[in-house]
């Protein structure tokens, strides 16, 4: 939306959902095993959004074993997108299994995604000690090579329940996980409509409150100063006060 031509890659092989998340599932024909295993240009299976026309995606296979990953395969791959496009968002699946394991091997900055509650945070800890350890920038090693940018998005966040310490505050994430936060989404039941719809939620614009973080967040990204926003309580109103 920012004019920058990117790319979306799903990596989650054998479970793919980012084609539905795009409102694009009947379009996909070829996928990224397809154009690893030669049976297709990356140009036959890349998906132009037709709402955004500097995005477009490259779905992951809905058959194919995990395995058929290669680091080979991959670099090749994404050498070629870099070519065409400004960015490439390698969309990784939960765990540590394949998928999530070359997108974080090639990563040149890391949005790590977790929510509000311990065992989210635990999990994501663990995928950026992968990402210091064993993305190609770690394994390189070498001073004019600096590591992976790790940055941290925290999603369904409620202020409310934070302030009653029935979830993890933004503070103790950033305590527990040792990163700075690009982004907080605050909780909407915007996000599973859009998603069921295949429209993302940042297209319902800066009114909508999950929207706006989201923009914030890319902001924030391409190198913009900004506070984050939906992060305390709202004013509770004279007669909300009265009548509860």
């Amino acid at each position: 939306m920012r004019g920058l031509k990117t790319c979306v890659v799903d990596f989650d092989i054998g479970l793919r959902n980012l084609d539905i998340h795009l409102g694009v599932e009947r379009r996909v024909i070829f996928d990224i095993v397809h154009v690893l295993n030669e049976e297709c240009t990356l140009s036959q299976a890349l998906i132009p959004d037709k709402k955004t026309p500097s995005l477009s995606m490259l779905a992951a296979s809905q058959t194919r074993d995990k395995d058929s990953l290669t680091i080979e395969g991959v670099e090749r791959i994404l050498s070629q997108l870099s070519e065409k496009f400004d960015y490439v968002v390698l969309d990784s699946p939960a765990g540590i299994e394949s998928g999530a394991r070359h997108a974080m091997y090639f990563c040149d900055d890391a949005i790590v995604v977790t929510n509000p509650e311990l065992s989210s945070c635990r999990d994501a800890d663990k995928m950026i000690g992968f990402v210091s350890s064993r993305s190609r920038r770690a394994e390189i090693g070498e001073p004019d090579c600096k590591p992976v940018s790790q940055t941290l998005l925290i999603t369904r966040y409620d202020v409310e329940r934070a302030e009653k310490q029935e979830s993890l505050a933004i503070e103790d994430m950033k305590d527990l996980l040792g990163l700075s936060v690009i982004g907080v989404i605050p909780e909407s039941k915007d996000v599973l409509t859009c998603t069921n719809m295949g429209t993302p939620i940042i297209s319902l614009g800066e009114e909508n409150a999950a929207a706006g973080a989201y923009m914030d967040m890319v902001d924030r990204f391409l190198g913009e100063e900004k506070e984050l926003r939906f992060v305390t309580p709202e004013p509770v109103s004279f007669f909300k006060r009265i009548f509860g």
